[in-house]
């Protein structure tokens, strides 16, 4: 074992990149040669005055990076560089931007972090649409979109719409996925400088673009019922917003569904104070929830963005967003701006596979596959505490004693499972702690596999005591 304490006296970020980064340069320069044994974490942040958690998610970086491997009972590891290659080195601000996933997933390993919808024969579908559309626009898909066909927003009419609420057509914008059009919208009603709320926990994705983008992130506290009015009314009265992100049904990453009330205080309050709303409705279609839309209460202030990546598929990057009226052509022309424009084959599948039926019908198989394995989870994890819904492919997940969200998922990594902890949603440094991590269980390709990765988490919550301090 060595004795090498990093330096983390100079530079900029989080401590915990710091102290990743300082072992990376050591591995680099030959201080830690392969084979070295890194010192024990609790050790470690004895010996550098950091807590136990900062050393854990230092150590799970540079695992992710390639630098490291752990094994339960023998400890952390310098691994051969492979091929002779050279260490691609990651700065404190790419990895800031990246949040607490590693910027390259490992290989072979069960990826219970992501919720792109389940594989169900949807790229027959999709294969069978590529072809007859090369086939009948040779000229369009060989250029750029500039005339957008009547289809495309009337399929995206048909899949925002839901309950008693349907956005009028003119209102409809067709972008690259709900992502890029809550993105559109934020660079369209806000300017540099400009606050947007945030819930503490949120879709971080959005926060951090937001802030690349030159916005200031503010964070709302919420409770067992989503975002809490007071608290957004304090907000309001003392720091301005001009905007305000929020996923009234199946909130992710805790799976709660704002009731009704609640939403009606809250589109009262953003009325009261000029407010933007984005309602990002991902999830929405997939889970029967009746409430009506903050759309439906709000409709002068409220996006709605959606997609099809949950339930259909993601990797034809197909969305629609919802503007209040006289918005809809800002928006396009700012989504144009932000992400070079849309592809005319990426559209025009998107709008056949809603218009011809394929995507009801592919939502549907998905919620009867995530249905299944939402079961394998009760069966597997029973006796332990999470939110979950049978129509969501992901659970909330709260950790037994001693484990620490990082700690756990840097110990899952090690199993060959990859999760996300509490981290990866906060869109901003909060003081409160969950002792929670999200588990996806959508895109494994077996139910088989699913059933072993929750197995493998089982065993962790059972044996963490064993585990805690060897694991990465």
């Amino acid at each position: 074992m060595t004795n090498w304490l990093p330096d983390i006296s100079s530079g900029s970020g989080p401590v915990y990149i710091r102290v990743a980064d300082a072992i990376e340069n050591a591995i680099t320069h030959g201080v830690l040669p392969p084979g070295t044994k890194l010192p024990p974490q609790r050790n470690l942040a004895y010996d550098i005055g950091v807590t136990i958690g900062t050393v854990s998610r230092a150590y799970a970086l540079v695992h992710e990076r390639g630098l490291v491997a752990g094994e339960v009972g023998r400890g952390t590891y310098v691994l051969e560089r492979s091929n002779g290659k050279q260490i691609e080195l990651v700065d404190p601000i790419t990895q800031a931007l990246a949040g607490t996933r590693g910027l390259n997933t490992p290989d072979a390993k069960i990826r219970f972090d992501t919720t792109a919808a389940p594989d169900i024969g949807q790229g027959v579908i999709i294969g069978r649409l590529f072809a007859d559309i090369s086939n009948e626009h040779q000229t369009e898909i060989s250029s750029y979109s500039r005339n957008f066909p009547a289809s495309w927003f009337e399929a995206g009419q048909i899949w925002l719409a839901r309950n008693s609420w349907k956005p009028a057509i003119d209102t409809i914008v067709p972008t690259l996925g709900a992502h890029a059009a809550a993105i559109a919208v934020i660079s369209a009603v806000t300017s540099p400088g400009d606050k947007i709320v945030f819930e503490n926990l949120t879709y971080t994705q959005i926060s951090r673009a937001a802030r690349l983008l030159g916005r200031r992130t503010i964070l709302v506290d919420s409770d067992e019922h989503g975002m809490i009015p007071e608290d957004f009314e304090r907000l309001c009265q003392q720091q301005h917003p001009r905007l305000a992100f929020l996923m009234p049904t199946a909130h992710n990453p805790t799976l709660v569904t704002m009731p009704e009330a609640r939403r009606r205080a809250i589109a009262a309050i953003a009325r009261r104070h000029s407010v933007w709303l984005i309602e990002d409705d991902l999830y929405g279609g997939m889970t029967g929830d009746q409430n009506p839309l903050m759309a439906a209460i709000a409709p002068e202030r409220t996006f709605v963005v959606s997609s099809l990546s949950k339930s259909v598929t993601a990797g034809v990057r197909g969305g629609w967003v919802a503007c209040p009226p006289h918005f809809a052509q800002r928006i396009k022309v700012t989504h144009k701006m932000t992400t070079g424009g849309l592809p005319f084959i990426l559209a025009e599948t998107c709008a056949r596979l809603v218009l011809g039926g394929h995507a009801l019908e592919l939502r549907r198989k998905a919620v009867e596959e995530i249905k299944a394995r939402e079961q394998l989870a009760r069966e597997a994890l029973a006796g332990f505490e999470f939110n979950s819904h049978p129509h969501l492919p992901f659970l909330w997940l709260k950790l037994p004693e001693p484990w620490l969200s990082g700690t756990f998922k840097n110990a899952a990594l090690t199993e060959g499972v990859l999760i996300d902890d509490e981290d990866e949603f906060k869109a901003a440094r909060i003081e409160r702690v969950f002792h929670r991590v999200r588990v996806a269980f959508s895109s494994p390709p077996q139910r088989e596999d699913v059933a072993m990765g929750f197995m493998t988490l089982r065993r962790l919550l059972e044996n963490g005591s064993s585990g805690y301090d060897s694991h990465i």
